[in-house]
């Protein structure tokens, strides 16, 4: 009876392991079924390693320990899979008491998981093989399965580092534009500042095809949402609120800012955040106003008007942005707090320095920033001259 239950144990582990390889790997759709043993995977071993990053003191040092976990945690859930295989034929190969070729006259359970590995990896040692039909075949379907295995993984490999390339080329775009952390107020401010506004239609028809492109590859790779970005003060996560926080000032008011595309790209985040928060379960938070309180939002009001970028005031205005907030902010905070990613401010409390500003060897960052500034100021004033030169003759 106990071998009858292991056999039909064995061959019930194979399909889990296989079944879940298929979804995790070939499945480009998002899997909503809870019980899954990748999902039971990342549940247990996600809560253990943010506890343990919690105890170091150092941000950076935090930051490059939460950086290892999507990848290591990607190769531990094949070497977990390799192993699932191996003890599953193991144990059918026990359970039937398959006959091998050996001196003893009976195989005890570690000869039969040791000749499973030897198949599995194809390492054609060819000191423990089966005697009979049936543990041939067991033992070709497992090789089979191994040589599969691997194929796919050198497929998968490629495809997954190709997703988080592009995910991460916006992000490094978005910051001489917005700032490092990226804010909505910088983001304004800055194609106010440049008289560009026009140029921001462009950047947020960009943000929408981006939020669309990572919705789909990270629906179909959730492992995606673990890999930190770059640099520190930078993430998806941040990246794709400051884009929602921009686009609900400018629906909400803002002079001379493209609100029909501000609407599609909202739309197209809010669904992107939205979903990715059901893959961990994570819920949605009550929403409240801690991230932009009543006298912050009076100074965004200033800071955007000193820059020739008004948002719109009054009751209304107040309402309306409160509306748009309740609808993304529960969800952003909810992944900020299970992927152990800040969110960013609406508003820096300070000028701060962006990440193209600074290097290894350079002692004064903001020096950068205003060589680069006045020399966009003579562009411009170089410009301007032949024009007023043409007006008064």
């Amino acid at each position: 009876m106990m071998r009858v239950l292991v056999t039909i144990a064995s061959f019930a582990l194979i399909v889990v392991v296989l079944w879940d390889a298929f979804e995790t790997i070939v499945l480009p759709r998002r899997v909503t079924r809870r019980l899954r043993l990748t999902t039971l995977y990342y549940a247990v071993t996600w809560r253990p390693w943010l506890w343990l990053t919690r105890l170091i003191g150092s941000r950076k040092r935090r930051e490059m320990v939460l950086s290892i976990y999507g990848p290591l945690s990607l190769l531990l859930l094949i070497v977990l899979w390799a192993i699932g295989l191996v003890f599953a034929f193991g144990m059918l190969h026990w359970s039937v008491s398959t006959p091998l070729n050996i001196a003893a006259d009976t195989a005890d359970l570690a000869t039969y998981l040791y000749m499973s590995g030897v198949v599995f990896f194809t390492l054609g040692f060819g000191d423990v093989t089966p005697v009979s039909g049936f543990g041939r075949f067991l033992d070709v379907l497992e090789a089979g399965l191994g040589f599969g295995v691997l194929a796919i993984v050198i497929g998968y490999l490629p495809v997954l580092y190709q997703a988080f390339s592009r995910r991460e080329a916006n992000i490094s775009l978005l910051d001489a534009r917005a700032g490092t952390p990226p804010t909505a107020a910088e983001l304004l401010r800055r194609h106010g500042r440049a008289g560009n506004m026009d140029a921001l239609n462009k950047l947020l028809s960009d943000w929408e095809m981006w939020s669309a492109d990572l919705m789909e590859s990270h629906l179909s790779y959730p492992v995606l949402c673990f890999f930190r970005s770059q640099h520190d003060n930078q993430s998806w996560l941040s990246s794709l609120t400051t884009i929602l926080d921009s686009c609900t000032l400018v629906m909400v008011g803002v002079d001379s800012a493209p609100t029909w595309q501000a609407q599609l790209t909202f739309a197209m985040a809010r669904h992107t955040v939205v979903d990715l928060s059901q893959i961990f379960n994570s819920g949605r938070r009550e929403w409240d106003e801690t991230r932009l309180p009543p006298l912050e939002l009076t100074r965004l009001r200033v800071s955007l008007a000193a820059d020739s970028v008004p948002l719109r005031d009054g009751a209304d205005a107040d309402a309306r942005l409160a509306e748009l907030r309740r609808m993304y902010e529960p969800y952003v905070m909810s992944l900020a707090e299970y992927l152990a990613m800040p969110l960013p401010p609406w508003i820096h409390e300070r000028d701060v320095v962006d990440n193209w500003q600074t290097s290894a060897w350079e002692r004064n960052p903001r020096k950068v920033a205003e060589t680069v500034a006045n020399a966009c100021r003579q562009a411009k004033d170089a410009k301007s001259k032949p024009a007023a030169t043409g007006q008064a003759s």
